[in-house]
């Protein structure tokens, strides 16, 4: 049982490490357009939209192939682990 909730726990973390980049960056955009409406005193909401989905899908792009690695490495792991984890 404990193997299973490590397993799990590992899992939650890779969630919360491969989700980050895309949200940290939708965070950050979302304040800058924030800060620019408040200054400017433009309250159009679909502003914040496009950039938002640009910087994602770019991020995305960027960090794709180490988020991917990440996900493969973790699944390999578990396949490897699969014997012991049923057999408890």
């Amino acid at each position: 049982m404990h193997q299973l909730t490590y397993v799990i726990q590992q899992a939650l973390i890779l969630v919360l490490v491969a989700s980050g980049p895309p949200i940290v960056m939708s965070l950050v955009i979302g304040f800058i357009i924030a800060v620019f409406q408040a200054t400017t005193q433009i309250q159009e909401q679909t502003l914040t939209f496009a950039p938002k989905l640009v910087v994602i899908f770019g991020v995305l792009g960027l960090a794709g192939p180490w988020i991917g690695a990440n996900l493969l490495r973790f699944t390999f792991h578990i396949f490897d682990r699969f014997p012991a984890l049923i057999s408890h």
